[in-house]
């Protein structure tokens, strides 16, 4: 993990969430539901970079700004670099004081870096010297990763893994860098896929992980086909185990956004989770003090939830093994929070409406949680949804009064001058039958023009919004799309413009759009790349009056992605 810059971002996010059945293996989607089971009900976890790299602590020279990946970004000699193995003596790691720490925090999982791209095993790996064993705290008999999984263990704590496809230091890694100077030879990715192999059923055999979290796929010598063998080999060697889907060839269990929550998730069916930093970096820097307030992780985490995903949030302990105190601090109060209101985000599934101006909603059978940022102007709370309110409370505060009303655009909840959480306050309303959302069409302007932005839609098959602002991408299945509910007040025949981007190496970005009953097949011409956005005119439709739907699928498959999408505009023809 680091800073990726936006080149990678695009990669990462064209690695195909997993759909609803894992490919490779003969898997029920029962047998698939039940191993995704534990998963889908945490919705909140920590991950942990950790490794020889928290030694320099970010510094190097007159530059601060390092972290994980300090070996790519000073371009320091591997020789020099071996050094700070020498040094890492973390004597005041306590595994149970970590996974205490998670729990306190109301997570439900743990992921922690066994290799990191710099090739450096958090454990005593058989297969190579560079790892614990080589440092003070190995020789001493320490195993990070035994003591933390047994910790996780006592402390109910999924224990989980992540490791690194790249390997900078490994002299058969494919792209081998200049400043590697203790590599000889040619880099054979054979025998690397072999060593790869050898350290993950390490990992497993010995410290049994709930997940194996790769990363490094992105560059040219992992292909497709090692993705797919590397999958195939891992749920053989444990057929429970979770893999995300930066495995790379198209596969993985689910989908693994960095740094950003999408604007609508995956759509039904597709599991995925958002890892974010608590400052701005992953692994440990001592001048990085840019902490998220507790109110934006616990909003983060709602978000998540809100839309089917969890939460994966990273704290990145000292070489003395010591989280930051600004970490625990944050973390503890999340914690607080998710005492009093972690029915909310455990167990649930996504909300089942398309807007809710107020804030979030998560759901949990007959039971919605509406997740109230601030309280609306006026104090009435609408819920777009027809069904008639059974009870009302704040899980925070039962006393506290709410009244329920229907009106024609959904149940109005009338709430007290002052709400319990500043950061969120819960209200769980328990409705009767199955909820009923009220489907708010996008009506047509002023001039009779339709604008149909990227984070109204409503999305399938893994296609995703995300980045500011909202753009459509993961088009990668001919299953995706994305539409939009529209009430034509003035038919007729309208031009069809697109706002979108497409690298000129892409494939053709063919596709079919449908409204009411008009269709209309069209390829998006090629852009300078993902973002660079040009508005281009597609083609005609027709549309009758009335409510219609609008939707844009592949006309098949781009593995490489359809297109990027930040709006299609409809615009009357004369």
């Amino acid at each position: 993990m680091k800073h990726t810059p936006l080149a990678l971002l695009l990669t990462m996010a064209l690695a195909a969430p997993a759909s609803a059945q894992s490919p490779l293996i003969d898997e029920t989607p029962a047998q698939h539901d039940a191993r995704m089971a534990w998963f889908r009900d945490a919705r909140f976890g920590m991950f942990i970079h950790w490794g020889v790299y928290s030694v320099p602590a970010g510094e190097y020279k007159d530059q601060k700004d390092h972290a994980e990946w300090f070996l790519e970004t000073t371009r320091m000699p591997v020789s020099e670099y071996e050094k700070f193995a020498a040094q890492f003596n973390p004597t005041k790691f306590d595994a149970h004081a970590w996974a205490a720490l998670a729990k306190r925090a109301g997570m439900k999982y743990l992921v922690i870096t066994s290799k990191h791209h710099d090739g450096f095993a958090i454990y005593p790996s058989a297969l190579t010297d560079w790892c614990i064993k080589d440092t003070p705290f190995g020789k001493a008999g320490r195993d990070p990763l035994k003591e933390l999984a047994e910790a996780c263990k006592d402390e109910g704590i999924r224990f989980c893994t992540y490791h690194s496809i790249m390997d900078w230091h490994h002299p058969d890694w494919g792209i081998r860098r200049a400043w590697n100077d203790k590599a000889t030879g040619t880099p054979d990715m054979d025998r690397f896929d072999a060593y790869l192999k050898g350290q993950v059923a390490e990992v497993v055999k010995n410290y049994h992980p709930g997940i194996m979290w790769f990363d490094g796929q992105w560059e040219g010598p992992w292909t497709e086909a090692r993705g797919k063998d590397m999958y195939a080999y891992l749920r053989k060697l444990d057929p429970q185990l979770i893999i995300n889907n930066r495995v790379g060839g198209g596969t993985g269990d689910y989908g693994t956004p960095e740094q950003t929550i999408p604007a609508t998730g995956f759509g039904p069916g597709v599991d995925w989770e958002s890892c974010m930093t608590l400052n701005d970096h992953w692994g440990y820097n001592k001048n990085d003090h840019n902490w998220k307030s507790v109110t934006t992780i616990i909003r983060n985490l709602v978000d998540c939830a809100s839309k089917g995903g969890n939460y994966l949030l990273n704290v990145g302990p000292t070489a003395e093994g010591v989280i930051p105190a600004e970490s625990v601090e944050r973390l503890t109060k999340v914690g607080d929070w998710m005492k009093v209101n972690g029915e909310s985000i455990y167990r649930t599934t996504a909300s089942p409406f398309r807007k809710t101006p107020w804030g979030r909603c998560t759901r949990k059978g007959s039971t919605l949680y509406l997740h109230v940022f601030g309280r609306p102007e006026g104090g009435s709370l609408v819920v777009p949804m027809s069904n008639k309110v059974r009870k009302a409370s704040f899980l925070a505060d039962s006393s506290l009064p709410i009244y329920a009303g229907s009106q024609a655009d959904g149940q109005h909840l009338a709430l007290p001058p002052d709400l319990p959480d500043a950061e969120d306050s819960v209200i769980a309303v328990t409705v009767d039958g199955e909820v009923e959302p009220i489907v708010v069409r996008i009506p047509q302007d002023a001039d009779g023009k339709v604008t149909l932005k990227a984070a109204d839609a409503d999305l399938a098959g893994g296609v995703q919004a995300e980045h500011e602002p909202p753009n459509i991408g993961f088009w990668t299945t001919a299953e995706g799309a994305a539409s939009w509910p529209i009430e034509v007040s003035r038919p007729g025949t309208f031009a069809v413009s697109l706002d979108y981007a497409v690298p000129p190496a892409g494939a053709p970005s063919a596709f079919v759009l449908t409204a009411g009953e008009g269709t209309l097949s069209a390829t998006a011409a090629p852009t300078k790349g993902f973002d660079d956005y040009t508005r281009a005119e597609v083609g005609t439709i027709t549309l009758a009056k009335g409510p219609a739907t609008l939707t844009i699928k592949p006309a098949k498959a781009v593995p490489s992605g359809l297109m990027n999408l930040r709006a299609v505009t409809l615009t009357p023809r004369p």
